[in-house]
């Protein structure tokens, strides 16, 4: 590391003030950061020092999100041999899955940081680290067959629309992540909504029930039984990463231990899809309505979205009242969505985007509460 250290300091001068690649500060700049924590100091106001940066944040959810990923690129594998009818190794799996995912990562990171070192360059402003995390969220949000162009597509979109203009990282009101995907289900419903979502498999190659998702069968309003341990432990069709239950339990685990992640906005999303679960089970009616309410939690983007998109610290509420409040909405509405309208059967997208958006409400309504019952106090 010294050496890394020293070959650095040495090309430095370079990228400074009066440097013939001034020009490329931002960039050096993101490079050096990157790789060392900045030794910048405090000018003015609170001194207040902390051990880790912004950079070492995102690389926290990046490890949070590596069970995900190897279970996600097994689980193409696994899928794809599956409806051919073959038998197939651990290491066969996961090479066809490697093989199908890598691409859709390289062309997320190279689109997105592409995009976020253009504008930085422009602006004359560091490089931002926000993109590391949106960077593997994007693809493990979509299907394995998804076309490399409509990742370019969906990635810049996210970036542009999402970060940029309204201030890049730390200033974004919507989750990049989910703002991709929901660009692309609207924009190419039928492939981000079709039945099939084995990679590899086209046409009547395979029988549709073999890989069609859970949610996409009961969106039809068809009968569909959950075996409940192949979707807690992620052997199903579906989205690159969000199948398995299990993994992404491990994620959230970490990133709770680690203080990254928000438990009250995990734990408030699971007990609002149960509690509304539950209120349409009695009801009753239609599959949709008679499925049970745990069920909810374990079948599509439910646990990924809980862990990975709900608590994204700068989208999300910020008050601890207000972390409850968004996450209980963000699981009610997830059901209610799922259940009342079939043509976009992933509820929990549209609730984490919707939510993203009342989030400051959220918290203006619990700050001016606090305030309300702080004056009652002093009046008393």
């Amino acid at each position: 590391m010294k050496f890394l250290r020293n070959t650095i300091d040495k090309l430095k001068p370079n990228f400074e003030k009066g440097g013939k690649l001034h020009f490329l500060h931002s960039t050096f700049d993101g490079f050096e950061t990157f790789l060392f924590v900045p030794n910048h100091t405090t000018k003015q106001g609170a001194h207040i020092r902390d051990g880790i940066d912004l950079k070492r944040t995102m690389f926290f959810v990046v490890l949070a999100l590596i069970p995900c990923t190897l279970f996600g690129m097994w689980n193409v594998g696994y899928q794809h041999y599956l409806a051919l009818g073959q038998e197939a190794s651990l290491m066969d799996n996961l090479l066809f899955g490697l093989m199908k995912t890598l691409p859709i990562i390289i062309v997320s990171y190279t689109v997105g940081l592409g995009i976020e070192f253009a504008f930085c360059q422009v602006k004359g402003h560091p490089i931002n680290e926000g993109f590391l995390v949106s960077g593997m969220l994007i693809p493990l949000v979509l299907p394995p067959d998804i076309s490399l162009w409509m990742v370019a597509i969906a990635t810049a979109f996210a970036v542009v629309i999402g970060k940029e203009v309204f201030g890049g990282t730390g200033m974004n009101i919507l989750n990049p992540a989910l703002t991709a995907r929901v660009f692309l289900y609207i924009a190419y419903p039928v492939e981000m909504a079709g039945e099939i979502w084995v990679s590899g498999i086209k046409g009547g190659a395979v029988d549709a029930a073999s890989g069609a998702t859970t949610l996409g069968i009961l969106g039809a309003g068809k009968e569909a039984t959950v075996d409940t341990y192949n979707a807690f432990m992620g052997l199903i069709p579906g989205s690159i990463g969000e199948t398995s239950a299990l993994m992404c339990l491990l994620g959230g685990v970490f990133l709770i231990a680690t203080g990254i992640g928000s438990w009250r906005i995990m734990l408030s999303t699971v007990l609002g899809a149960l509690g509304m679960g539950l209120i349409l089970n009695m009801v009753g009616g239609n599959p949709y309505y008679d499925l049970p309410a745990y069920q909810h939690l374990i079948i599509g983007g439910f646990a990924f979205g809980a862990v990975f998109m709900a608590t994204d610290p700068v989208s999300a509420a910020q008050t601890n009242r207000g972390k409850w409040i968004y996450g209980a909405l963000i699981g009610v509405l997830t059901v209610l969505i799922r259940v009342f309208n079939p043509a976009y059967p992933e509820g929990i997208m549209f609730a984490i985007l919707f939510m993203n958006v009342m989030a400051p409400l959220v918290d203006n309504y619990v700050i001016k509460s606090n305030i309300k019952r702080r004056l009652s106090r002093v009046k008393a």
